[in-house]
This record gives structure tokens, C-alpha cells and sequence, in this order.
């Protein structure tokens, strides 16, 4: 067998599946791409899941690619043992309802033994339990003897996820020979030793798993493919580990050369050179790909991964800052497959500079602080640091506590991980809080107080929305950032640009910048302090760097609609002077694309006629079609126009003036319509008050108006399909329906007050007599209120003298009024008492004056009881 390096297999791989009309198609990002259930791409088919899900249409049904993936689950292991790395290359052939088992199987049998060169003898296929059908093409059209075709289970040869697309597993094993083997009698295909080592997978996505171990036939069968590319070159070159294989063993090499020592000398130390020769790798390709070091997400496994790098270095003896040296290996090694290594160089060396030096500057000191921790638990005898301990070895000098956890296991103590995710937690509080306070001018502390004074922004996006201009400064919600990646929220500063920030009342503009490598989501731009202009939104696509030539895009549409509702304050605010007088100055504004609001001193609310003359004056300037000028003036000069001025507002040496013809004249900074007519059309939709001596106007112009009015149409037409008529009836209908229900609403009274009679029946043969006071309670049910204080007026009116009380039980409720005559109550009866003396008893409470009283309860089942005790509660109020 030829020997081959780790490039050439890389191609010869790509190669091949094209020669099998397989598109190859270039590495994706580390960094994920709308997929929320990964942080970093850890699979060849993790880019590639949209296309099997069927979210997305795939470039090309066969696509072959060598996907650079990171998995961070056995960290602890790596460097501790030859097999286990976080970095490494995946090889994979894809169909996407294309091709399947029998075109699968035979390509990856003809790449290992024709294409490679393997020995045939020497490479063992395995098959899940259950497939026949994979098994009769190994042994019918491969050849392969039955006897040397694995049959595993499901937990071995079985892919799945919970529910969705699942299938079987036949991956191939290479025999390596006995001297990488256990030694052990039974030794053979599966066995944990050295010797029999996997290097392809293929899966055959052809179940769909609905999450409750049921299983049915995909309609469009899948092949996924996976074969580690590192795995290949060990079988290929014939090394012990992946760490011997040629471009790593370069690194390797550089590793020890740094250190002045050689590997397998020193158990130790291998593990060290180990560590340092995947972390840099994974460092390397993930800065390559804009994940910037930081506490949360992507960037705290970068953190992680330099900083056990580092320390591992100092374990060696190398001395100051070594990371961005071997990073040179790294490129030179993979640049062959990985271009974007070399043309990302600067940026790569900068980002692992940088971060190297913070760690430096604590990493002895933090030392020296965990030995001091160390020393203490020894004299208690404890073996466990504290969580308040590895948070402050964390917040304080840098120590991820991974880096922690590792340092202490080598001497038998442990963490409290549970006290550090506590202590982590109070930390972001009190953080969240300090981010209410300000800095020294008495403002907001925010990331910008970070930026450079001398950097500054100008805006050059009056008369164009397209603009090219390189990024100065990249910000994340807390930090300065030298890139930002997708999904990434923040913020991007540049030398000129033709977003407006929000100022004067005019809100932001919106929009896309794109750079060479990535786009940024564009949701507003503000003005910062020292003449800077800031891009808020989020990193959609790729990454931005800082120094990258950017084109800054605006969205024309929202930019088109702020103008016209701008340049319509203008026109509203000589109206109203018009119409209201010259006392009407300008309090404030806001305007954004749907909108506009105005704020002006006025002392009392607008008449419906003076709202209508203001919005006709306006409408009048638009049909005018009236030029719309821009000028740049002393402020001498513009004064000399007789261009107004906001109140209040402090103006430079030299202003802005915007003139539509001699009608409208102010001091403007922000973005206007060329010509009035541009505006289309206003209305006003409100006018309010806000404060004493300020009355506001919400209005809208253009395609709002007509926004506005299709919406009054269709609640318009609404309203007469719910009337049953036609839409130019439906005022004569509303009238018609209004006296119906007037007519109805009388029956329905009548109606209720004969039933509610009836229901009482004839009680005056139920009046009692209490000391001397003739004294009538009845029950009487379904009877509302109104109904209850008639027919109280009635049964008063028939006993002449004395008081009275009905109760009613309506669904779940009580209700119950008394009433009481002139003389009663100069025996003392007192309606108001009586029912708060008894309205207890039905869940309730009320009460009244001595002539009328009324009260609600929730208990109908009390009813009889309060009726009983009723008399007695009457006879306490009578003297």
C-alpha cells in the first residue's frame, strides 16, 4: 500500500465521489446556520440536515464534502490518551433520495481497495442485526464470506435521534495487525483494543421513527456517509494514533521543539504535547471561522480550549506567548484543503495573540492563588474546593473551570460545581444591574464608552442608499469584538456610511451590509457619542471582521416611506400656524416608516373643523407637487430665510435648510422627499392632549392612507354582510335595527316583569307582623336586579306600611333588596342594615339607606336561612 498524506486522501476522497456525479462541495462554518439545537458543527451531515429534512432543496441530489467538525464531550480525555481529539476532518458522500444501499456499499468497498490500495483480507464490513439486504450485497455482489460480515445490535449498527428519519448502520473495519491488538484470545471486529479500527460508516436513512419506537418506510430513502479522515491516514500511513499521522505530527514536532523535549520520553509530558496539538486545531479553525473568545456560547469552548493550550504550555516550560506561533503549522498543514487558513492569517495570529496575553497576565498569579487554596484544604483534610473558590479562580484571573477541575484532579480534590453554577448566577445579577449604572458624564455605561474617541463615522446618505466603506469597529451586547459570526447580535461602525442614525425625530434606517464573508441584519441605527454612527441588528450569514470593506445597503422602501411622513411634519407644522396661530411652536417629533406624530403648544383641543382645514392645507401642498430644497447655511444666513427653528435646540455654526417653496422653511438635519407629491397623500388619525399646553397629532401619509381606508372599507363591508345588506344601506339598516331593538328592549321588559309577578304569585297573605310593623319576605328566583327594585316598589306599594325584602337566586349568584316606609323606619326599621345584617348569611355583603337597600351574594344555597332569620333581625332595629 502506497503512503499517502493526510491532504492527498482529503482529495483523492472528493475526488472519487465526483467521478460518481457527486457535487463536492466546500466545508461549511463551524458555526451553524439556523440549526439551534447545535453550538458547533460536530457532524459531516449536521450543515447537511436541511436537505434531508426537505426544509431545502439540495444543489444537487449526490454531494460529496470534508466537513471540519469540533466535539467537546470527552474533554477531559483528550491529551490523557492517543485516540481522543476535539478537531477533526469528516469524509462524506450524501444522496439525497437518490442513490442508496447496493451504489453505497459498492463505492465505499472500490475507494478502500482500489483508490486507496487497502488489503482487501484485511477489511471486516458490519451490518445491524436485521439487514438482510445490506448482508446480501456484502456477501452476494462484494464477495465477502458470511463469516466475516458482523451482525451488532441496534446500539451499535442502528442510527437514530428520537423521532424523525433512522435507519441501520454497515460500517468497515481495517485489521491493523497484532501488534496493535489486546493480545486477548477472542480478540476481533468490535473489541475496544487498537487493532481493529472503523474507518467508514455508511448509514441508510430509510425508517422514520415516530418518537414512540414505531417505524415506517420513508417515501424518499437517504445516504449518509461518514469516514474520519485522521482515522484513515492512521490505517493508511500505518501509525499507532492520530496524533502520528503527518500533518498533526508536524504540529506535533513544533510542540516539542518549543519545549526543548520529545515525545514518549515522559508519560506527562505526552499528555501536555497531546492537548496543545488538537487545542491549537480546534482554536485555529474556529477563529478561522469568527467564534471570538467570551464567557457564554461558542466562545467560552474557544476560551476553554486556548486556555487548557496555555497551561499545558507552562506545564512544558515554554515560556510567554507560543499559541499564535503554532497556528502557523496549523495553516501550513491544512491550507491545501482549507484556503481560507491562509487568507485569514493576520486575523487568526491577532484573535489567539490577544487572547493569550489576558490569560498571561493572570495565569501565574492564578496559580499561585489555587496553590494557596490547596495548601488550606489540605489543613482541613478536605478534598472538595469550594464553589466560591472556582468562581473567583474564574471571574478573577480567568481559570475556565474545566482548566480548574483539571489542575485539582491531578491531586485527588474536586469541585463543587454546584457552588460555582450558584456563585455564576449572582454574578450575572449583580452584572445586569451594573449595567443600570452610569459612567463619569452621568449617562449609561454601555460597550461604547469602549471605542476609541478618534474613531468616528460620517453619514453620506442623503442622496445615496448604496455606499462602500471598511468596518472600524464590531461591538457585542458587551464588548468590543475584532468579528462577529451568525446569530451573533451587535453592533458595526464604519468611516462613512448612508444610514441615517436615529436623531431629531427621525428614527434609524434599516438594512443589510454585506462584507466578502457575511451579512448583517441591519434593525436600527443610532448616533453614539464623538461622531459615531452605529449598525444595530445581528450577524445572519457568515462572519464580519473588523478592517473588512463592507457595502452598506438601506432599505429604500422604509427610507422612502420615513421621508414622506418627515417632510409632512414640515407641511403640518405651517398648517397649524395657519390655521391656529403664530403662537403653535414645535414640542417634538417622531417619524418612522408607518407613521408620524407631532407635538406643538396649542391650549386647547382642536375643533373637528380645524382638523379638517389643517389636513386639507397639507393635502393641498401635496397636489402642488411642490420642490423640496436642501441647503447648507451659517445660521446667520438661514435665519435671514426666515427658516423656523426647534425650541429649545442648540445648533452648530452651520445648519441644515430645508425649503418647499416659500411655504415651509426650517432647520432640518434629516431626510426628505424630493417633491411634496412624492408625499401622496395625509390624514390625520388623532389629535390629543399630553401635557398642559402641548396637544399632539398622529397622522399618516402615502401608502398608510391607503392602508388606512382599505381597512375602514373592509370592516365597512364586514359590517354589512353581519346587517344582511348592502354596504350603501348600511346606515338606513343600523337606524332600522336600532328602533327594532328600542321595541324589542320595552317587550322584553314587560315580558319580564309579568313573569317575575308570576313567579312571586299573590304573598301579600305571607305579611307578618314584627312588634307592631307589618314586615313581607319572599323568595322569588331568575330575577335580576331592576326587575327585583319593581317589583319591591309594588309589594311596598300594596302592603301600605311596614318594610319589605326579596331575595332571588339567579345561576349562581343572590340577589336581594329591602325596602322600607317613612313610618317603619320612625320605628327605627332601617333597609341598609337589615340586608347588611343578613347579606353575610349568602356569601355577600351590601347595604344602603333606610328607605332602600340592595346586595349581592355567591351562596343561593343560604337563601332559606336568611329568609328565617330575617324576622328577628328586623325586630333588633325597632323600639
Amino acid at each position: 500500500m502506497q503512503y499517502r498524506g493526510v491532504n492527498e486522501l482529503r482529495k483523492m476522497f472528493l475526488d472519487f465521489f465526483e467521478s460518481k456525479e457527486h457535487l463536492k462541495m466546500k466545508s461549511f462554518s463551524l458555526v451553524p446556520h439556523n440549526d439551534n439545537s447545535l453550538l458547533i458543527i460536530n457532524s459531516g451531515m449536521a450543515p447537511l440536515k436541511p436537505y434531508f429534512t426537505g426544509q431545502e432543496i439540495p444543489p444537487k441530489r449526490r454531494v460529496t464534502t470534508c466537513q471540519k467538525c469540533i466535539r467537546t464531550g470527552d474533554i477531559e480525555n483528550v491529551g490523557k490518551t492517543a485516540r481522543h481529539g476535539t478537531f477533526f476532518e469528516m469524509l462524506g458522500n450524501f444522496s439525497f433520495g437518490d442513490y442508496f444501499k447496493t451504489e453505497a456499499i459498492h463505492w465505499s468497498w472500490e475507494f478502500l481497495t482500489d483508490v486507496v490500495g487497502l488489503d482487501p483480507d484485511r477489511l471486516y464490513p458490519s451490518i445491524y442485526e436485521d439487514d438482510d439486504e445490506a448482508f446480501e450485497i456484502w456477501n452476494k455482489e462484494i464477495g465477502i464470506a458470511a463469516d466475516r460480515i458482523f451482525r451488532f445490535g441496534k446500539e451499535d449498527n442502528f442510527w437514530e435521534h428520537g423521532a424523525g428519519p433512522c435507519g441501520p448502520c454497515s460500517e468497515i473495519y481495517y485489521d491493523r495487525g497484532e501488534k496493535y491488538g489486546c493480545g486477548e484470545p477472542g480478540c476481533t471486529v468490535g473489541c475496544e483494543c487498537d487493532r481493529y479500527m472503523e474507518v467508514w460508516n455508511n448509514v441508510f436513512s430509510q425508517f422514520n421513527n415516530d418518537g414512540k419506537g414505531n417505524y415506517s418506510d420513508l417515501i424518499q430513502k437517504n445516504i449518509d456517509t461518514g469516514m474520519g479522515l485522521e482515522r484513515l491516514a492512521v490505517v493508511v500511513q500505518d501509525v499507532d494514533s492520530i496524533f502520528d499521522v503527518d500533518t498533526l505530527q508536524a504540529l506535533r514536532n513544533r510542540v516539542c521543539e518549543m519545549a526543548g523535549i520529545k515525545y514518549k520520553e515522559d508519560e506527562q509530558q505526552d499528555v501536555s504535547i497531546r492537548v496543545i496539538t488538537d487545542h491549537i486545531r480546534s482554536v485555529t479553525f474556529m477563529v478561522s471561522d469568527g467564534i471570538m473568545p467570551s464567557n457564554e456560547g461558542r466562545g467560552y469552548v474557544l476560551r476553554r480550549l486556548l486556555r487548557r493550550a496555555a497551561r499545558h504550555g507552562r506545564l512544558l516550560g515554554i515560556q510567554g506567548k507560543f499559541l499564535s506561533k503554532l497556528c502557523e503549522t496549523v495553516i501550513e498543514g491544512s491550507k491545501d484543503g482549507y484556503p481560507e487558513l491562509e487568507e485569514k492569517k493576520a486575523f487568526i495570529f491577532k484573535v489567539i495573540d490577544q487572547e493569550e496575553d489576558k490569560f498571561n497576565k493572570t495565569i501565574d498569579q492564578g496559580l499561585s492563588i489555587l496553590a494557596d487554596m490547596e495548601n488550606e484544604l489540605a489543613k482541613t483534610g478536605s478534598t472538595v474546593l469550594t464553589g466560591a473558590d472556582a468562581f473567583k479562580l474564574y471571574d478573577t484571573y480567568g481559570f475556565p473551570i474545566d482548566l480548574t477541575k483539571e489542575i485539582l484532579e491531578e491531586k485527588n480534590i474536586s469541585v463543587d460545581e454546584e457552588g460555582f453554577k450558584k456563585a455564576m448566577d449572582e454574578q450575572r445579577i449583580m452584572a445586569r444591574n451594573a449595567r443600570k449604572t452610569t459612567n463619569y458624564m452621568g449617562a449609561d455605561a454601555t460597550v461604547y464608552d469602549e471605542i476609541a474617541p478618534e474613531i468616528t463615522s460620517e453619514f453620506v446618505g442623503y442622496d445615496k442608499l448604496v455606499y462602500e466603506s471598511p468596518i472600524t469597529v464590531l461591538t457585542t451586547e458587551e464588548e468590543i469584538a475584532d468579528a462577529l459570526t451568525e446569530g451573533d447580535k451587535g453592533t458595526v461602525i464604519v468611516e462613512e456610511t448612508p444610514f441615517y442614525a436615529t436623531m431629531g425625530g427621525q428614527e434609524g434606517d434599516a438594512g443589510l451590509i454585506e462584507a466578502a464573508e457575511g451579512e448583517f441584519r441591519v434593525d436600527t441605527t443610532i448616533k453614539l457619542k464623538g461622531g459615531k454612527i452605529g449598525h444595530v441588528g445581528v450577524c445572519t450569514k457568515g462572519m464580519l471582521k473588523t478592517k473588512d470593506m463592507a457595502k452598506l445597503l438601506v432599505d429604500a422602501s422604509k427610507r422612502a416611506d420615513t421621508c414622506k411622513n418627515h417632510s409632512a411634519t414640515h407641511l403640518l407644522q405651517k398648517a397649524l400656524r395657519t390655521v391656529l396661530g403664530e403662537h403653535v411652536e414645535q414640542q417634538g417629533s417622531f417619524v418612522n416608516p408607518e407613521r408620524l406624530r407631532f407635538d406643538f403648544t396649542h391650549f386647547q383641543s382642536m375643533t373637528d373643523e380645524e382638523i379638517a382645514k389643517v389636513e386639507a392645507i397639507v393635502n393641498e401642498k401635496i397636489a402642488e407637487a411642490v420642490e423640496v430644497n436642501t441647503e447648507v447655511m451659517t445660521i446667520e444666513e438661514a435665519k435671514k430665510t426666515g427658516a423656523m427653528a426647534l425650541f429649545g435646540e442648540k445648533y452648530g455654526e452651520k445648519v441644515r435648510v430645508v425649503s418647499m417653496g416659500d411655504f415651509s422653511i426650517e432647520f432640518c438635519g434629516g431626510t426628505h422627499v424630493a417633491n411634496t407629491s412624492n408625499i401622496m397623500l395625509f390624514k390625520i388619525l388623532s389629535e390629543s392632549g399630553v401635557a398642559a399646553g402641548v396637544r399632539r397629532i398622529e397622522a399618516l401619509t402615502g401608502s398608510g392612507v391607503l392602508k388606512y381606508y382599505a381597512d375602514i372599507e373592509k370592516r365597512i363591508a364586514d359590517a354589512a354582510k353581519a346587517a344582511k345588506c348592502e354596504t350603501a344601506q348600511l346606515v338606513k339598516k343600523i337606524h332600522t335595527m336600532n328602533d327594532e331593538i328600542r321595541s324589542l328592549s320595552s317587550e322584553n321588559e314587560k315580558l319580564k316583569a309579568e313573569l317575575a309577578n308570576n313567579a312571586l304569585g299573590d304573598v301579600t297573605n305571607d305579611v307578618k307582623e314584627v312588634d307592631g310593623v307589618k314586615f313581607l319576605a319572599a323568595r322569588v328566583d331568575n330575577v335580576d336586579m331592576n326587575e327585583l327594585r319593581n317589583l319591591g316598589d309594588q309589594l311596598k306599594n300594596q302592603i301600605g306600611s311596614g318594610v319589605v325584602l326579596i331575595v332571588s337566586a339567579q345561576n349562581d349568584k343572590v340577589n336581594l333588596i329591602s325596602m322600607a316606609t317613612d313610618d317603619a323606619i320612625a320605628r327605627g326599621a332601617h333597609a341598609g342594615n337589615l340586608i347588611k345584617a343578613l347579606a353575610a348569611i349568602v356569601g355577600g355583603g351590601g347595604g344602603g339607606r333606610p328607605n332602600m337597600a340592595q346586595a349581592g351574594g355567591k351562596n343561593p344555597a343560604g337563601i332559606d336561612e336568611l329568609l328565617s332569620k330575617a324576622p328577628d333581625a328586623l325586630a333588633s332595629q325597632l323600639k
